[in-house]
């Protein structure tokens, strides 16, 4: 358990949907998996300052888990989440992923959302998500990676496409990406 590979974009992998998590089986185990996103996504933080959310898939493993660490919150595991409202207003926002962190883009997300997900002991929770701490576009990227979407299938114009070094050079003061953990 621990630091695993970040599955890259080409792996067919990443384009497959995960399957739902189930508590009664002896499958993937949960408390493992969650320790090893966790110590993952902080690895990767740590090395590019990049790094508030990761997907199951990301680590090879179809199971439909994420794990969030927010700057200046606890870490939250959501297992089996899925979208159950969103706003009619889309915002396009600045996105990248630990699967191609070379490229950056802008993508088109909905402003704000509703999600139902299973905490770790099964039970169902919702939560609402708005522009506040750019959670509703961190959920949205995330989800994605469950259903086999990936942010590059969202460019809102091909023309936003850069590398690392022009996005942190003209864009990213005025990023979700600005802040640190």
């Amino acid at each position: 358990m621990g630091i695993r590979e970040i599955l890259q974009l080409g792996d067919p992998r990443l384009r497959q949907p995960a399957a739902m998590h189930n508590f009664a089986s002896h499958g993937v185990e949960l408390p493992g998996l969650i320790t090893d996103l966790r110590d993952t996504l902080a690895h990767w933080r740590a090395e590019t300052g990049y790094g508030r959310g990761i997907a199951a898939p990301q680590l090879g493993i179809s199971e439909r888990v994420i794990f969030l660490q927010l700057p200046g919150a606890g870490p939250w595991p959501l297992v089996n989440p899925h979208i159950t409202e969103h706003s009619r207003e889309k915002v396009v926002v600045w996105d990248a992923c630990l699967s191609f962190l070379a490229i950056f883009m802008q993508v088109e997300r909905h402003k704000e959302i509703t999600v139902r997900y299973q905490d770790v002991y099964g039970d169902w929770q919702e939560v609402r998500a708005g522009e506040d701490r750019d959670l509703s576009e961190l959920l949205q990227h995330e989800i994605d990676h469950l259903d086999g979407i990936l942010c590059i299938d969202r460019v809102t114009d091909v023309k936003s496409i850069c590398t690392r070094e022009e996005f942190e050079k003209r864009y990213r003061a005025n990023s979700p990406y600005a802040a640190k953990a």
